[in-house]
């Protein structure tokens, strides 16, 4: 299948769907690592919340070597395959691994010995995710350099993202529930989930066919990754998509335990995580027409309001709603989500692409491995963050909550969150590319071009 673009500059749906099928697996990782990675290792595994945020902090210390570093070399990769998919097809099966180990509870107990074993599951997971996704991100701005078109690639790509982290969120419950024990339940999740992973990734892999590189790369790793941190729309989106991570997944950690303790009903978590995605799935197509009309940013802003206006009435009121209302309140937060999917990695290949047709240089991993970087930042200090809030407040997995314990779970689905969100919704507003500017940009960029020969 290859990545035809007609007169246009249309992409077939073929390529749409064999390039976005991947991120369905990709959202599987996401989903666990943002609904239930926290959950699993202090309900699950027995490690105090503390300890867990401590392996989380390393895992993301060690990503701050690989995933630059897979960037740097998916760009300088050259064989018979391309640059990028010789990563996602070969390392698909060591990512199914990497979940298993993750999601099989050790036989031991001792909170020293458990932590570094979350520590090292963590780093090996993370690295497989990592060899797998910085080169299947780089393929985006490959396919298409249309404005627009990117927008609609990406609906595609996080349709699919949309319906893995569905699966995700209401498949884990059930699944532990058919085991006869905890640890049997959760190594059943990484098994379904990491095959699940590798088979979306091999589906893409030999699905989508990348072009002939066009540009130089730049020289040296110090050289390359100086050129994209003096890309001040990229860095500006990067921060915003940062912000916005931490803040979403403050909310996607925390409703597993807002249910249980708070609600005082653990078997609704599945039904809100259902609606909340459920709801995002429907507005991905909806961003997409709304975004062609007053532009990705706009949009990209709707979601951090919508989402901040949420964690507010849940702060505020939802201890004392009865079910039916918080499960509007939730639908409401399946707005925003589905409002944030498409808009940051539509905006990502435009700010790429104009500093490479002013520059001539081609270094589309070394962006998104960076960019991958900051992901899983966002994710993880969420993470870790709320494993240290718990602890501060004296949590205890599996017993009646102290009020303080209570309060903690309230702050971090409310006022938390909506720090991270508010700002990334500031921040967003100073980057620099519309429709308009993009394609002058473009154009004046090829003019200099021209005339330099």
């Amino acid at each position: 299948m290859k990545s035809a673009v007609d007169s246009a500059g249309r992409l077939p749906v073929r390529t749409k769907v064999g390039f976005g099928i991947a991120d369905l697996g990709g959202n599987l990782f996401f989903t666990a690592m943002g609904f239930w990675s926290m959950f699993y290792l202090t309900d699950g595994v027995g490690i105090p919340a503390a300890m867990a945020g401590v392996a989380v902090m390393i895992g993301k210390i060690w990503d701050a070597v690989t995933d630059p570093m897979m960037g740097y070399i998916s760009d300088r990769t050259d064989t018979r395959l391309g640059r990028r998919r010789p990563y996602i097809i070969f390392g698909a099966v060591p990512l199914m691994a990497a979940m298993v180990y993750f999601f099989k509870v050790p036989g031991f107990t001792n909170p020293v010995a458990l932590t570094v074993w979350a520590t090292v599951a963590l780093c090996l997971l993370n690295t497989a995710y990592t060899v797998v996704n910085v080169p299947y991100a780089s393929l985006t701005p490959e396919l298409t350099k249309d404005y627009n078109e990117r927008t609609s690639l990406n609906g595609y790509r996080f349709g699919f993202a949309a319906v893995g982290t569905m699966l995700g969120a209401s498949i884990v419950q059930p699944i532990l529930g058919m085991a006869e024990t905890k640890a049997a339940g959760y190594l059943l999740v990484g098994l379904i989930f990491g095959a699940v992973m590798a088979a979306t990734s091999l589906v893409t892999g030999f699905s989508v066919r990348e072009r002939h590189r066009e540009g130089d790369i730049p020289h040296g790793f110090i050289k390359t990754y100086s050129s994209v941190f003096k890309n001040r729309p990229y860095l500006i989106l990067l921060f915003t998509y940062a912000l916005n991570l931490t803040g979403l997944n403050f909310l996607q950690g925390i409703l597993a335990y807002y249910f249980k303790y708070i609600v005082g009903n653990e078997a609704m978590t599945t039904l809100a995580m259902v609606l909340l995605i459920g709801v995002a799935m429907v507005f991905i197509p909806i961003s997409v027409a709304i975004s062609k009309k007053v532009g990705k940013k706009i949009v990209y802003q709707l979601c951090f309001g919508t989402l901040s206006a949420v964690c507010a009435v849940i702060f505020l009121f939802g201890h004392l709603m009865p079910m039916p209302a918080l499960l509007v309140v939730m639908a409401f937060g399946g707005v925003g989500i589905g409002f944030g999917y498409v808009p940051p990695y539509a905006m990502l290949p435009d700010a790429i692409e104009v500093e490479a047709a002013r520059s001539g240089k081609r270094n589309e991993g070394a962006y998104y491995g960076i960019w991958t970087l900051m992901s899983k930042l966002g994710t993880s200090a969420a993470t870790a963050l709320l494993g240290f809030v718990l602890a501060l407040a004296r949590y205890v997995p599996d017993v009646t909550q102290a009020p303080r314990a209570l309060f903690a779970i309230r702050l971090l689905v409310g006022p938390i969150p909506m720090v991270f969100l508010i700002g990334a919704a500031v921040l967003v507003q100073f980057y620099p590319l519309d429709e308009m500017t993009y394609e002058a940009m473009i154009a004046g960029s090829k003019d200099e071009g021209r005339s330099a020969t």
